[in-house]
């Protein structure tokens, strides 16, 4: 569960699948705190929202009880009509409108539905409600982005620990031994690249949290990843390190003056 801030009303956000549902007991509250069901059920019970839910159905929902839906059509609008979100679930086998138990109970719809609620309830608090929506859905897909990246750094390293362990720790050594080799050939690859390895850099940075990869550029990640498949080819070949390390720095300065003018690199920076 997910929650955004809408003029000061805290709104719950929930995925089904692949789909963002959005509280619209938290909306309804708006109007009115203490009868968010029977704003729910007014606003459902309106011709209006009923065509427009019955054609939200029949193009998402292909299980949609049709039928149902025209019965419940043919009788909206006429004195004394009354739609609860439980006999619209029921009859019509609908999707876009759940209801949820529990901790975060309460009534939610699909976003597209949520907006037409929203809507009904108040035009001002759609517009920012979308507003918000929007912006936490850029923050995810940035966030993605950068996962991904994450995750091809973690991909890499896990090939360049792989070449060292075959290639450079002899047997018998304890695990703290084996650690400092480790160590010791990440810092080759933040000397050819950050020019410092990780304690100097935490030396250097005692109030920022995580470590000197973390402090990285998405330039600086792209190179990154190429410098640790190259040092564990060369770490396969038998160079030492001192070798790698002149040839890896050679390398990254190359890479680097490149990336840093690449287009494609550079949009990616300003989304950061």
């Amino acid at each position: 569960m997910v929650k955004i801030n809408v003029l000061d009303k805290e709104i719950t956000l929930y995925t089904r699948g692949k789909e963002d549902y959005i509280c619209i007991t938290d909306i309804a509250k708006v109007k009115n705190a203490q009868a968010t069901g029977l704003i729910i059920s007014h606003w459902l019970s309106t011709r209006f929202t009923v065509e427009f839910m019955g054609v939200w159905e029949k193009i998402h929902n292909p299980d949609f009880n049709v039928t149902e839906f025209s019965n419940i059509k043919n009788e909206s609008g006429s004195n004394g009509f009354v739609l609860t979100v439980k006999q619209w679930v029921e009859k019509t086998r609908a999707i876009g409108i759940i209801s949820k138990p529990g901790r975060y109970g309460g009534t939610y719809a699909h976003k597209d539905i949520a907006f037409e609620f929203a809507s009904w309830v108040s035009v001002e608090f759609k517009l920012y409600l979308i507003k918000e929506f929007q912006r936490l859905k850029d923050e995810e897909l940035k966030q993605l982005g950068w996962d991904i990246k994450r995750n091809l750094a973690k991909i890499n390293y896990r090939i360049h620990t792989d070449a060292i362990k075959k290639n450079l720790i002899p047997t018998e050594l304890s695990k703290s031994q084996i650690n400092f080799v480790y160590a010791s050939e990440a810092d080759v690859l933040n000397v050819v690249l950050f020019g410092k390895t990780a304690k100097q850099w935490r030396d250097e940075n005692p109030e920022q949290k995580g470590n000197i990869r973390d402090d990285a550029n998405i330039s600086q990640l792209v190179c990154l990843s190429n410098l640790e498949n190259l040092n564990a080819l060369f770490i396969n070949e038998g160079l030492t390190q001192k070798e790698r390390l002149k040839r890896l720095n050679t390398i990254a300065i190359g890479q680097m003056k490149l990336l840093v003018i690449d287009h494609g690199i550079q949009k990616l920076e300003d989304k950061k």
